[in-house]
Formats: C-alpha cells, sequence, structure tokens
C-alpha cells in the first residue's frame, strides 16, 4: 500500500521560511478570532447610539459571533480532517472578509446581527483547519510545541490589542471601521493561504468510496449538537439580559441539554468509523482534564473585560481610550508570557506548567476583586491584570500544546474543534452566568454603579478556577513530559502512527483507522 513520495506531507516538506510565512499567516487567523469579540467591547456603546440597540440586545453583537463560532467548530473540525483542509479554511476566511465588509455598510440592528453571525461562522471554519495545517506542517513535537505556542499567543494578544484597536479606531475614525480593519485583514489571509498553501493529492475515487467519505461527516450527529450548542448560548445570553425565570430563557435550556445527550448517545451506537466526535475522544489519557482547563483563559479575558470596561467608562468617567489603556497590561504581558511559558515547557512537565498558569490566575483573580475605586487600580487591579494574564496565558498555550500531544494527527481537526469549542463556549456560557450573578447581587446592594455585584462575579470565577485547578491536581497523569525530553514510547507511537498515515494512503485515503494494537489498517 505504501505509495510514492509524493504522496507524503508536502506541508511537512516546505521550506523553512514558507512554513514561518504560514505559520504567521495562521496566527493572524486566529488573532481575527478574538479580535472579532474584544473589538466590540470599545464598538457596541458608538453602534448601540448610531443604530438605536438597546442595552439588553447590544449584547447579542456578541453572542450571536460566539454561538454560530461554537456551534460550527466541531463540523469544520470534521471537514478538515476528511476534505482538503486549505479548502476548509478559504471557504471560511474569505467570506469573513464580505460580511465583515457588509457589517461596515449597514445602519439596521437585526441586519447587523446577522451578519456578525455569519461572521463567526466563518471564523468556524478557519480555526480548526489552521490547526490542523500546523499540525501536519510540524510533525516533529520539538517543532509543533513552539508554534502551537505562537498560535495560542496570537489568539491571546488579539482578545486584548483587539480591545486598544477598537478603541483607537472609534475614537479616531468610526465604529464601521473595526469592521472594516476585519475585512482587510481576513482578505489578506485568504489570498495568502490560496497562494501559499499546496493543494492536497487527490486519489481518484470511485463513486462508493466518495459516499463512504461523505458519510463519515455524520450529518445528523453534528446537527444534534449544532442545534444544542445554538440553544444552549441562546438560553444563557437570555437568562442574564430578561431573566432566567422566563420561557425564552428555561425552554432552549431544556431542548439544549436533551438535544447534547441525544447526540452522545448517537455517537455511542453509531459505527466510531462514521461518528463525528466518537466516544473514545474522551478516553485519550488526559485529553478530557485539558479541554477543562481550556475552560479558564477565554472566560478569564471575557469577564475581566466585561466587569470593567462598563464601570470604569460610566462611573469613573474614563475615555474609551483610557479605558483601553488601562487594559494595556493585559496586552503587553502577552508577548513575554508566551516566551516565559515556552522555556516552562522545556523545563517541567506539562501538568505542573498547567498548575503554575492556574495558580497565577487564581491569585490574580482575588486581587482584582478588591479594585473597587480609581486609587485601587495601581495596588489591586494593575497586578490583579498581570497576574491573572500571566496565568492564563500560561494556561492557554500550554493546554494548545498538549490536546495534540494526547491526540494521533489523524484527528487533529476533531481535537481542535473541540478544544476552540471549549473556550468559545465558556466565555459565552461563564459571562453570561457572572452577569447574571452581578445583576442579582447589585440589585441589593448599590444599584449597577456600585461595585458589590462584579466583586461577586469575580469570586464566583476564582471559584471555577479553583475546582479546575483541583481536578487537574487530582485526575491528570504527568505523563506529557518537556518539550524538550524525548517522547516516552507511548508519544512515539503516537508520532508512528501520524507517520504511517501520510506514508500509507490507499485508494480511499480517508478510511485508514488506527487498530487497538497500533497498526494501519483498512476501515
Amino acid at each position: 500500500m505504501e505509495q510514492p513520495a509524493a504522496s507524503q506531507n508536502v506541508l511537512a516538506l516546505q521550506s523553512g521560511p514558507r512554513k514561518k510565512l504560514l505559520l504567521a499567516v495562521f496566527c493572524f487567523a486566529q488573532f481575527l478570532d478574538t479580535f472579532n469579540n474584544s473589538a466590540l467591547f470599545a464598538a457596541i456603546p458608538p453602534i448601540s447610539a448610531a443604530i438605536g440597540i438597546s442595552n439588553s440586545n447590544s449584547v447579542w453583537l456578541l453572542s450571536a459571533y460566539q454561538l454560530t463560532f461554537a456551534a460550527l467548530l466541531l463540523v469544520s473540525g470534521r471537514l478538515s480532517d476528511l476534505y482538503d483542509p486549505k479548502i476548509v479554511f478559504i471557504a471560511g476566511a474569505a467570506p469573513m472578509s464580505f460580511f465583515a465588509l457588509g457589517a461596515g455598510f449597514v445602519r439596521s440592528q437585526v441586519p447587523l446581527i446577522v451578519l456578525r453571525a455569519f461572521m463567526g461562522v466563518g471564523a468556524a471554519l478557519t480555526i480548526p483547519s489552521a490547526l490542523h495545517l500546523i499540525v501536519h506542517m510540524y510533525p516533529d513535537p520539538a517543532e509543533q510545541a513552539p508554534a502551537m505556542g505562537l498560535f495560542a499567543g496570537s489568539g491571546a494578544i488579539g482578545n486584548v490589542i483587539g480591545l486598544i484597536i477598537g478603541a483607537l479606531l472609534v475614537t479616531y475614525t468610526s465604529w464601521p471601521w473595526v469592521f472594516y480593519f476585519v475585512t482587510i485583514v481576513a482578505f489578506c489571509v485568504t489570498l495568502s493561504v490560496f497562494i501559499l498553501v499546496p493543494w492536497r493529492e487527490q486519489t481518484p475515487e470511485s463513486a462508493v468510496q466518495k459516499a463512504r467519505r461523505f458519510k463519515r461527516i455524520d450529518i445528523f450527529g453534528v446537527s444534534l449538537l449544532t442545534v444544542a450548542l445554538i440553544l444552549l448560548v441562546f438560553a444563557v445570553t437570555s437568562g442574564s439580559t430578561i431573566g432566567w425565570r422566563t420561557g425564552r430563557a428555561i425552554a432552549p435550556l431544556i431542548l439544549s441539554v436533551l438535544l447534547a445527550a441525544a447526540f452522545f448517545v448517537w455517537e455511542a451506537r453509531i459505527e466510531e468509523e462514521f461518528a463525528a466526535l466518537p466516544p473514545k475522544m474522551w478516553f485519550y489519557e488526559n485529553f478530557s482534564i485539558i479541554v477543562a482547563s481550556a475552560l479558564i483563559p477565554f472566560m478569564w479575558w471575557g469577564v475581566v473585560q466585561m466587569l470593567f470596561s462598563w464601570y470604569w467608562q460610566e462611573v469613573y468617567g474614563w475615555s474609551t481610550i483610557m479605558t483601553a489603556v488601562r487594559f494595556l497590561p493585559v496586552g503587553l504581558m502577552s508577548f513575554p508570557v508566551v516566551i516565559a511559558t515556552n522555556i516552562l515547557q522545556k523545563l517541567l512537565p506539562l501538568k505542573y506548567v498547567t498548575l503554575i498558569g492556574q495558580a497565577l490566575c487564581l491569585t490574580g483573580t482575588a486581587l482584582l476583586a478588591f479594585g473597587n475605586s480609581p486609587h485601587r487600580y495601581w495596588s489591586y487591579v494593575f497586578p490583579g491584570l498581570v497576574i491573572g494574564t500571566s496565568g492564563s496565558m500560561v494556561i492557554f498555550t500550554t493546554v494548545n500544546i498538549a490536546v495534540f500531544a494526547v491526540t494521533p494527527p489523524a484527528v487533529a481537526g476533531m481535537a481542535g474543534a473541540i478544544f476552540n469549542c471549549a473556550l468559545q463556549i465558556s466565555c459565552a456560557v461563564g459571562t453570561a452566568i457572572i452577569t447574571s450573578i452581578q445583576t442579582s447581587v447589585q440589585s441589593n446592594h448599590g444599584g449597577p454603579t456600585s461595585f458589590y455585584g462584579r466583586s461577586a462575579g469575580f469570586w464566583f470565577l476564582f471559584a471555577f478556577v479553583a475546582l479546575i485547578t483541583v481536578c487537574v491536581l487530582v485526575f491528570m497523569h504527568n505523563t506529557l513530559p518537556p518539550q524538550r525530553a524525548k517522547p516516552d514510547a507511548k508519544m512515539e507511537e503516537r508520532a508512528s502512527q501520524g507517520d504511517a498515515m501520510e506514508l500509507m494512503k490507499p485508494a480511499d485515503q480517508d478510511s485508514v483507522v488506527i487498530s487497538e494494537s497500533g497498526r494501519v489498517v483498512m476501515a
């Protein structure tokens, strides 16, 4: 079954400069993912004033994007594993550019929210496909780890730099330029991938083989999960804005739970080859606890920006620019922390690096809970932002590497989809839950201009991070070595399986599976 050298992984055979350029392009795609959320924190007030969106409805400018992004990640990951990930990436980045352009021109509430939702669809297609391409471009774990670290860091940087760029654009131009910026970057990213990424060599397939490949997308299963995630985000967003005791929040929440349960039952009953999310994914060693740790970073950044940005502008009277400047520690810490994390990952097992990040995150969150006046910015908020951001960045970059270290390259797209789904869902659900806590507390303690509700939100965030930290401490096996260390036997076996996947492409190249004994066999 061995194929000629031409059928080997062409991405891994590219020159060093070309790989670095492609990695930079993929990092810009990840940057856009988080920029599309954080830049809106600065843009929502002028957008709401310009087109008449109420405070309760303005949250949908964020949630519409998060909703479609999170819901379609699994589909995107599956498509990236089964078909050419280059096509999947372009199919996401190119429409995102045009939808962002349209968002800059519309001046009506419903069309703008719809266009934001379509931008989320584009982002959902780009991220898992970019991860798939990076994993196959750097098959050597020693090269793959820093590449994944840069990719993860670009997302964290975009999360805060996006707020600053958004504030600058809103202040010195106008709010549509937030969307025009996305248009320009997404178009450049699309063009770069089209030119630089080689096309996958296509092996002639019969009609039966094509039908078999299409069946592996698991349309019914991914539809169940997609609808479940859409209803979940809709429910928690509605609960945070109009109340949790309303039918608009309770009914979709119950339906989402039932559909999610139906999805996992369906995935367990069908043949593993045709499952979009085979149950065995959760049994890769440490995979579940790594995904649980991925719930922290985006939730932390989203909550911090949400709780402070409005308060600083409306209560302290700080301008949009001054508010963005106060968040600079978050953005500036991202660069050195990525470097420091890379050093830690070479010195310590990944479990200990993750725990260090979680300890820092806990410390920073506790400090932020006491930042209830402008005079406490330098004594509590500033160190809280520095320490908490450092911890979140350490967690983000480490779990981004670990999730691919414990899974075979053959499921890189799916692993990336699950990982990014955890990031997005935690941000959407976490901010909604903490908004509800904040609203409930401040209704009896001083109203929206008091800090009591925000302090309660920070302590809830502290408790959540503490719970995940305990789970990592107890349940995560210390089997992921420092990245400079020679991989253990299990890691070597996983790498050899990935190499075999690339070297042994049969006519139905996507029907290759790994048997329990580690042999490459035909499905």
